[in-house]
């Protein structure tokens, strides 16, 4: 075992304890499948990131690190708040990528670009698929969120790396209003995300925007911020023109959270997700 560099982010936000967090092993280099399974489990966050030079392959292809990324019950291939905190404590651990204003990540998915501007990180949203889901199963996710019929104004099975069923809802109150019954969530063995696109609700001043991400299956009950699930509502609802090329997504505030999420399209129909980091806990691990 030996001291590793550690930090723990937190994501989608600017003030510590108001966004996602993620730990961050910074030198992974000699941990095993199962010493990074084992210390995932440990840290009981939804994600923690063991940061390690690029492949071979990485390296040729412009990558300047390459990053694993672990839930408490296995690998992800990609997900959104790891790749930009991770990116946060590789930036101030004084590392520079090697093109200006852009780091490129090497992770199970692929390579993921990371825009920097600012105190604000992007990363390029991955190819969506998506396909209208089963009719026998939106009724049963509609029970168990406690939804009737009539406030769900469209549905999507979405996949980039993750797979969540994309519910867009009336209202911004009947998002933060939702009280699910997380066990009959699991049971189904289906992530949720719920959207409304429209004005702010009428009990709480934040954008118009709101998220709430429902991940029982993973052993997540509600996840406070989301970057895949942003980015995969956005990809749905702007190209069915539900949703304008940029907006600024709340979400986690049912949880005392306040995350914001800025998307953005491109001229070239780039979706990028972003938000800013802020480093709470900064030392080492022995791992």
């Amino acid at each position: 075992m030996h001291q590793r560099p550690f930090k723990q982010i937190d994501v989608f936000s600017d003030r510590p304890g108001y966004g996602n967090p993620v730990a961050v092993v910074l030198d992974a280099d000699g941990l095993s499948d199962s010493d990074m399974r084992r210390f995932a489990a440990w840290t009981n966050l939804s994600e923690t990131t063991f940061l390690m030079p690029p492949t071979d392959a990485g390296r040729a292809a412009g990558a300047d690190y390459r990053l694993r990324i672990f839930s408490p019950n296995g690998e992800l291939p990609f997900a959104g708040h790891p790749t930009l905190g991770t990116c946060h404590a590789w930036l101030q651990a004084g590392h520079h990528p090697q093109q200006d204003g852009m780091v490129i990540q090497e992770c199970a998915l692929g390579l993921v670009r990371i825009a920097l501007s600012g105190d604000t990180l992007a990363f390029a949203a991955p190819p969506l698929k998506r396909s209208a889901p089963s009719p026998a199963l939106v009724p049963l996710i509609a029970s168990a969120l406690g939804l009737r019929p009539q406030q769900i104004l469209g549905a999507q099975m979405l996949d980039n790396g993750p797979v969540w069923l994309g519910l867009l809802l009336d209202s911004a109150d009947t998002v933060l209003g939702l009280h699910p019954d997380h066990a009959r969530l699991k049971d189904l063995g289906q992530d949720v995300g719920v959207i409304h696109v429209g004005p702010a609700a009428s009990n709480t001043a934040q954008p118009g925007v709101v998220v709430r991400a429902f991940a029982a299956p993973m052993g997540n009950p509600e996840d406070p911020v989301t970057g895949t699930l942003n980015a995969s509502l956005a990809e749905w609802l702007i190209a069915d023109g539900l949703a304008p090329r940029s907006y600024l997504v709340a979400q986690g505030e049912c949880l005392g959270r306040a995350g914001r999420v800025h998307i953005r399209q491109d001229d070239d129909h780039q979706l990028w997700v972003g938000g800013s980091a802020v480093t709470c806990i900064e030392g080492t691990v022995l791992l």
